[in-house]
């Protein structure tokens, strides 16, 4: 088993990427950008914490040069690197400094970080995101691993779209770091849409949940009694199998220096709202009326998730298991 420097583990996929990597027998560091944060995770994981399986050091900015160097020395060696921190915010007030550069060069400063400081490191997987293949203006006939979002560094900072902007020009970063400086790590990113499932990361109320479940708690809060909201994207995958993939990129043969698109494939809110009534019909009198029609167009992108399938293994969970996980898991957290 192999001792695992994972970031972000106090987030929606990053808490299912620890959760898979101790079930999985690795040891694992996480880092946090608070001690309280860090103690969180090992009470959630109080006997992997007794035995010394999951431990935390606190980087309070990881964007600052360097961040990571001290804590990949004092606690090597480590074998693989798994990125899931990322900067997020909806309306930013100055989208090149709250976005733009701490994206790029948080994963420009890990690599390098590693590549200096962890010479025992063989595989560095890293979570990008939907929104670097994406084309707002134009989408593909189908999405793959081989589209890229064309957006430039001059588009990114319009504030609307500086996020999925963001993500194109970190992940972007990470394979021309890769091309330059030829390090002794694979590569390996992961380009995930909207991303459902069971919360079990440290939540102080609903309000602070993931992106992509608002609309999941919207619907049970009764926030949409009278219409369906847009769908706005149409692919989905499960955060469960989004964290296998993390794992499987550690062994799998031919994941090396690979960017994978990991999607479970099409939906839309109609088909939520209908499994979330049939599942949990206690909730009805909060949704919209059964007879409103979904927005799923009918000549939607299509979508090629085989490359996942066919090197990593996955096998992707339906949208009803994933909707009905997530409900299950959202009614047990304070409003």
């Amino acid at each position: 088993m192999t001792k695992v420097f994972l970031t972000g583990a106090s987030g929606f996929i990053g808490a299912h990427i620890l959760n898979d990597l101790l079930n999985h027998g690795h040891t694992v560091v996480v880092a946090v950008r608070s001690a309280t944060r860090g103690q969180q995770i090992l009470n959630r994981h109080d006997r992997d914490a007794a035995n010394k399986r999951v431990s935390f050091v606190v980087v309070e900015d990881f964007v600052k040069q360097g961040a990571f160097n001290h804590v990949l020395q004092t606690n090597a060696p480590f074998d693989a690197v798994i990125h899931t921190a990322s900067p997020y915010f909806y309306n930013p007030y100055d989208p090149e400094n709250e976005i733009l550069r701490p994206a790029v060069q948080g994963t420009i400063g890990i690599l390098r970080s590693v590549t200096e400081y962890a010479p025992t490191v063989k595989r560095l997987v890293i979570t990008s995101s939907f929104a670097a293949m994406i084309n707002f203006n134009r989408h593909p006939a189908t999405y793959s691993e081989s589209v890229w979002n064309p957006m430039t560094y001059e588009d990114a900072l319009r504030p609307s779209v500086t996020y999925p902007a963001s993500k194109k020009l970190a992940e972007e970063a990470a394979w021309d770091f890769m091309e330059k400086e030829k390090p002794h790590f694979s590569l390996t990113t992961f380009c995930p849409p909207l991303v459902f499932g069971p919360v079990i990361h440290h939540l102080e109320s609903l309000r602070d949940i993931n992106t992509s479940n608002t609309r999941i708690r919207d619907f049970i809060q009764g926030k949409y009694k009278d219409a369906i909201p847009p769908s706005n994207l149409y692919l989905w995958v499960d955060v469960r199998d989004l964290a296998h993939a993390h794992i499987r990129a550690l062994t799998a043969t031919g994941a090396e220096n690979e960017r994978f698109f990991v999607t479970a494939g099409h939906y839309d809110n109609k088909q939520i709202v209908d499994i979330i009534r049939e599942e949990y019909p206690h909730l009805s009198e909060v949704f919209p009326p059964k007879d409103l029609s979904g927005d799923l167009p009918k000549d939607v992108y299509q979508y090629d998730n085989s490359k996942s399938v066919n090197v990593l293994g996955l096998t992707y969970r339906t949208l009803r298991e994933s909707v009905r996980d997530t409900v299950a898991s959202l009614l047990k957290i304070k409003e």
